[in-house]
């Protein structure tokens, strides 16, 4: 039961019930064994990528631009669903949208592991983020409603950290797995850890609501989706025909664009929009949404480029990459929970900038990787990178969730996540095309000097790495040479991405010391009455 106070000095009013209070380390701990999986499974399925690229029957032979698209299928119907899954979940209940999500997340992770082929991969790929769509706001969205307001910080921090666990374990698992079984297991592993997560849910967690809960809006919902799948597809298509001034791409890009636009106009004019507009008003809100976007889209499209690094031209196995990326999920399990340290002493915007920056060096630092460069300085990088995130996305959580009223904790969940699900999408298309195409032209004089290959093989063999390895193993030893070249090309375009990486996080870093505030706003939110907190949360 709430209790109040009206006596100077003493401690804010508590909004939670005591029974909800009492277990709130609990029930994070079980809202972190959701994002555990929707988290893991990318992470895994970074260390996969590579299997899935070698012909059956140990992968399925999935392309570079099918590899692109089984995360991006994901990414897509995630970032496209979270509007409406998060008013979904203010409206129906949070705790009912997120066991659904945790139903269609484990049945899309038990068909996507038996596909046989990348097209039905995708697909099932496209399910699992229905499922996650609707988990990830209603997580966020619950936290925010079981803890007070002086301690969500904290738990922010600590459900930040959550993301360098599931960085940790993915690979490494996917690793284990993939030395025992194949390939598919990445997959299959989600369903054990989806039954344990709803027994738990069911157990524990609260259900909470939007006593005043607006309309759906199908509408807003269509136009998201179809403006950011014709963005996407017309950037991987232009790294596919390595050319970006066509006309089939600049037609689907600016189709995109044009989709988005009528979206966000759609969103001014509607009585119950996907997105409140008037949030963006608040410098504090729309500069943490610019720097979570603008983060993901840098690490996103650097994560997939280092894991055929480490594989392809390193040469170490999948097991071997998944520890390789511990030091990057160890800083974030360290320092996201202590972040608040920081802005506690020097406020959101140092701290978010210099971490930017960070981020930024870490980046530039990706230059001194060659074939031949100690394993430690990738892993010191690492390292440092995780540290720079792991200052970044708690603060930014927390100025965009504490900018919106409890009651809409779902909605600004959706908006924390869709943008950075955009980022990230946006980061592996951009970056990803980017990597292709320098790593085709590159290439390009080797493969047409190659003697008595066929057109459409030496075509083939351009593009990406393990495919020009493929080609290079048909040939015996002469295939050595051809093997070095790849190498050699993939490392100069991997440096050339790494400076558009560059580029984004020094963005980053402008928005943070232009636009987020210096100090956290302390006061709490103004009281709610009690019949509508009753309404709110519930057992």
């Amino acid at each position: 039961m709430a209790t109040s106070s009206s006596t100077p000095g003493a401690a804010p009013a508590r909004q939670i019930p005591e029974r909800i209070h009492r277990r709130r380390w609990a029930i994070l701990s079980t809202l972190m064994l959701s994002l555990l999986i929707v988290v893991l499974d990318n992470s895994i399925l970074n260390v996969a990528m590579k299997t899935i690229a070698t012909p059956a029957p140990t992968g399925l032979g999935a392309t570079q631009s099918e590899l692109e698209w089984a995360i991006n299928s994901y990414t897509l119907v995630f970032a496209g669903l979270l509007f409406t899954a998060g008013l979904l979940g203010d409206r129906l209940g949070r705790k009912k949208v997120l066991l659904l999500g945790l139903a269609v997340f484990g049945a899309g992770s038990v068909f996507a592991g038996i596909s046989q082929s990348p097209t039905e991969l995708i697909v099932f790929r496209a399910v699992m983020g229905l499922g996650g769509a609707l988990v990830m706001p209603a997580t966020l969205a619950i936290l925010m409603n079981v803890f007070e307001r002086e301690e969500q910080p904290r738990a922010i921090g600590i459900w930040a950290g959550g993301v360098g666990i599931a960085i940790a374990v993915g690979p490494i698992a996917g690793g284990l797995l993939l030395d025992h079984f194949w390939w598919g297991s990445v997959f299959m592993i989600n369903a054990p850890i989806v039954l344990i997560a709803l027994a738990a849910m069911l157990i524990l967690v609260p259900d909470s609501k939007d006593p005043h809960p607006g309309r759906l809006d199908p509408l807003g919902v269509l136009l998201s989706v179809v403006g950011l799948v014709l963005l996407v597809y017309g950037i991987i298509r232009g790294g596919q025909l390595a050319d970006f001034t066509g006309p089939q791409v600049v037609g689907t890009i600016v189709g995109g664009l044009a989709v988005l636009i009528v979206f966000v106009v759609h969103q001014k004019h509607s009585d119950h929009p996907s997105i409140d507009i008037s949030y963006f008003r608040k410098p504090a809100f729309s500069a943490a949404i610019a720097a979570i976007a603008l983060v993901f889209f840098a690490l996103m499209g650097v994560s997939f480029f280092t894991v055929f690094y480490i594989q392809s031209v390193r040469g170490y196995t999948p097991l071997q990459a998944g520890l390789l990326f511990l030091p990057l999920a160890a800083a974030q399990m360290i320092f996201a929970p202590r972040a608040r340290l920081a802005v506690d002493r020097y406020g959101a915007r140092a701290t978010c900038t210099f971490n930017m920056l960070v981020v930024a060096v870490t980046m530039l630092g990706i230059l001194l990787l060659d074939t031949d460069t100690p394993i430690w300085v990738m892993e010191a990088l690492f390292f440092l990178q995780g540290a720079g995130m792991a200052h970044i996305m708690p603060p930014a959580t927390v100025a965009i969730m504490q900018s919106l009223p409890r009651e809409k904790a779902g909605s600004g969940s959706a908006l924390n996540n869709v943008f950075r699900q955009v980022g990230g999408t946006l980061g592996v298309a951009v970056l990803g095309s980017l990597l292709s195409t320098s790593y085709r032209d590159g290439m390009q004089d080797t493969l047409d000097a190659l003697p008595g290959v066929p057109a459409a093989a030496r075509h083939a063999a351009g593009e990406s790495i393990e495919a020009t390895h493929g080609l290079a193993d048909t040939m015996g030893p002469a295939g050595r040479s051809l093997t070095a070249a790849a190498d050699d090309a993939f490392i100069h375009a991997m440096h050339i991405t790494a400076l558009g990486s560059v580029v984004v996080a020094l963005i980053g870093a402008v928005v943070a010391v232009a636009f987020l505030p210096g100090k956290m706003a302390a006061a709490p939110q103004a009281a709610e009455p009690q019949e509508e907190r009753k309404a709110g949360v519930e057992r």
